[in-house]
């Protein structure tokens, strides 16, 4: 299991606000804030990988084609957990790739949506139920 996962971006401030909307959807809650950092951890004391997210220090293009980071996929409980988010990206103005739908070519159930956020990191919430 991962520890923590580190992700720079190019405006801490759009970001806070940003994953702070998205976030408590994905099972999530605020665990630091600083002037240079902020954080989540898994809510409710759940053990699970803490998400941080920093300012970047240099300027460069981010693409999900490139070498580094490909996508982050959050396991959420529900189909309808799902829904959820992909309405909560889509209010946030997100891009979408994918609406919420099962995956046939993964091992089912694979339920899920598919967003770009607003740095070009590309998200995704999954349920491996089949359940709302």
């Amino acid at each position: 299991m991962l520890g923590h996962i580190g992700i720079n971006v190019p405006d801490l401030e759009m970001a806070k606000a940003y994953y702070g909307e998205l976030m408590p959807l994905l099972g999530f809650e605020p665990s630091l804030t600083a002037d240079d950092e902020f954080s989540f951890m898994p809510s409710g004391g759940k053990r699970g990988t803490f998400v941080f997210i920093y300012p970047a220090r240099e300027a460069a293009a981010y693409s999900r084609h490139s070498p580094g980071l490909q996508h982050l996929a959050f396991m959420v409980p529900t189909r309808s957990a799902v829904h959820a988010v992909h309405a909560k990206a889509v209010e946030l103005g997100s891009d979408v790739i994918h609406a919420p739908q099962p995956f046939q070519q993964y091992p089912p159930p694979y339920y899920a949506t598919f967003w770009i956020d607003p740095f070009g990191f590309m998200l995704e919430a999954v349920c491996h139920y089949d359940r709302d």
